[in-house]
C-alpha cells in the first residue's frame, strides 16, 4: 500500500469511529484494516489511535496526521482532476477470471451490465478449474474463495458464503447419515478437483479444535455442476458451496448433515493489485461488483442468507 491509500485509510476510520465500520465500507475484513493500521503506525513510529474495547480516539500525532492529510487528499484530489482531465472514464481491456460455475452464473451477468453502462471498456472473462496467477498471467481482476494470504495483492469481499456438507434424502435413507466426523470415512464422498490436486481429506472444526477427516469416493470431478447432479441422485455427500447448494437444501433435494461443525472459509473476493494509479476501468469494475453482491454481504442463517 502506498501513502496515499494509507491515508485514506486513516480518514475513513477516524471519519466512522470504527475500525469494523471502515472495513464495511471499504468492503474489507476488519482484521484488513487492523493490520493496515498497525502498519502505518510502525512507519510513523507513532501511535494514531488509543484503542478501548468501546471506542476509538485520536491521539496528539493522530490529530496531526489527520488534519493535515485531510488537506494533502484535497489538494491531490483536486490536482488529478485538472491533470487527468477525460481519462477518468473508464475505457480499454480488462481481464477478469473466475471458476467456472460461480463465474458463470454470478459474475458474468454482472459483466453483461457493466458493459452496458460503459461502452468503452472490453471486458474479457475467463473460466477455469485451475487457479490463476494475475500477476503472471496478465489478469486485472481475479475471483477467490476463501482465506486469502497474497499480501502483494488487496481483497475486497463480495460476499458471505460457507461450505456445506450435503446429501439427497435417498442417499440418507439408504445409508443413514453420518453422525460424528469420522463417521464420513464410512460413506461415498463426491470429490471436486480442483487444478491437478484430488481432495481426499475435508477439515471440520467445532470448539476451537479441527478434525481432518480422510474420504473415499468412486466419483469426482473438475466441474461442480457434475459433482452436484451426483449429489442429487443420491450418489454421495457432497462438500459444496453455499451458493451452489443453498436453493437445493431450500428445496429438500439435499439435507445438510453434522451441522455443528464449520468447514474452511469460502468467503468470495475480488483480487486485484491496488495502487494509486489503478486504471479507472479496474476501479469502476471494481466498485461494480462490490455493489452487485452487497445482499450477500449480510449474513443469514446458513444454509439460507442470501443465496
Amino acid at each position: 500500500m502506498d501513502a496515499f491509500s494509507d491515508l485514506s485509510l486513516f480518514a475513513q476510520i477516524a471519519k466512522l469511529g470504527s475500525m469494523a465500520a471502515a472495513a464495511q465500507e471499504l468492503g474489507v475484513t476488519p482484521p484488513v484494516v487492523s493490520r493496515r493500521l498497525a502498519a502505518l503506525e510502525a512507519r510513523l513510529g507513532a501511535r494514531l489511535l488509543n484503542r478501548t474495547t468501546r471506542r476509538l480516539s485520536l491521539t496528539p500525532e493522530g490529530e496531526q496526521y489527520l488534519n493535515d492529510g485531510a488537506r494533502i487528499l484535497e489538494q491531490l484530489t483536486a490536482l488529478e482532476h485538472r491533470v487527468g482531465g477525460g481519462s477518468h472514464q473508464p475505457q480499454g481491456t480488462i481481464r477478469i477470471g473466475a471458476t467456472l460455475g460461480f463465474g458463470r452464473l454470478y459474475i458474468a451477468p454482472v459483466l453483461s451490465r457493466f458493459t452496458e453502462e460503459f461502452p468503452q471498456v472490453d471486458v474479457q472473462l475467463h473460466l477455469t478449474d485451475r487457479p490463476i496467477n494475475l500477476v503472471k498471467q496478465g489478469f486485472d481482476l481475479v475471483i477467490r474463495f476463501g482465506e486469502q494470504a497474497d499480501s502483494r495483492l488487496t481483497a475486497r469481499l463480495l460476499a458471505n458464503n460457507q461450505r456445506l456438507l450435503c446429501a439427497a434424502p435417498s442417499y440418507l435413507e439408504a445409508h443413514g447419515a453420518p453422525m460424528t466426523p469420522r463417521e464420513l470415512g464410512k460413506h461415498n464422498c463426491i470429490f471436486i478437483r480442483e487444478g491437478d490436486e484430488t481432495y481426499g481429506t475435508w477439515y471440520l472444526r467445532r470448539n476451537g479444535e479441527t478434525d481432518a477427516v480422510k474420504v473415499r469416493s468412486n466419483l469426482s470431478s473438475n466441474d461442480g455442476t457434475a459433482a452436484l447432479s451426483w449429489a442429487l441422485e443420491g450418489r454421495g455427500i457432497l462438500l459444496r458451496s453455499q451458493w451452489d447448494v443453498a436453493e437445493h437444501i431450500r428445496n429438500h433435494a439435499l439435507t445438510p448433515i453434522l451441522t455443528e461443525w464449520a468447514t474452511p472459509a469460502a468467503d468470495v473476493y475480488v483480487m486485484f493489485q491496488a495502487t494509486r494509479q489503478m486504471p479507472a476501468k479496474t476501479r469502476a469494475l471494481v466498485d461494480r461488483l462490490v455493489s452487485a453482491f452487497e445482499p450477500w454481504r449480510q449474513r443469514g442463517p446458513a444454509p439460507y442468507g442470501p443465496w
